[in-house]
């Protein structure tokens, strides 16, 4: 699976070890930074993973924070993204299959290394329910209808 992976300065080593895992599964993986642990603004990265989420060149989004949060605000900006906030893999479960989440944002500061592995784990494997739960994914896209 193609999957893009990004975060702010707090979650920077985080994101380099779930990017190393996620290669070592067998995953396309592409980093989108930060580099260096210097202080940085997480919107401009939730931005940019939204932006290849939203355009198809990668399937599913990581993003990561000190919280979780701010990032996760940043993805859900765009239209055509699906970020879910999520702490343990039930959650991620859930944004997959009704939520038909296709990016989820953790807190590395609150969510350790294995337990952020359980998760991608979950949101990676988890298909999508469709059926009752398709027409509220859709509104999520278009408020207005």
């Amino acid at each position: 699976m193609r999957i893009a992976i990004a975060s702010d300065h707090a979650a920077i080593d985080l994101k380099a070890e779930l990017r190393d895992w996620l290669i070592e599964q067998g995953h396309e993986v592409a980093d989108l930074g930060p580099d260096t642990t210097d202080s940085v603004d997480y919107p401009d990265f939730g931005y940019k993973l939204a932006s290849v989420v939203a355009d198809g060149t990668a399937e599913r989004g990581i993003a990561l924070c000190g919280s979780g949060i701010g990032i996760s605000m940043s993805v859900n900006r765009n239209p055509a993204v699906r970020c879910a906030l999520v702490s343990e893999p039930l959650s991620a479960s859930l944004a997959r299959e009704h939520n038909d989440a296709n990016c989820i944002a953790m807190g590395a500061r609150l969510t350790g290394s294995d337990m952020a592995k359980a998760c991608v784990t979950a949101f990676l494997e988890t298909e999508f329910a469709g059926g009752r739960h398709q027409r509220r994914v859709d509104k999520l896209s278009n408020p207005e209808d």
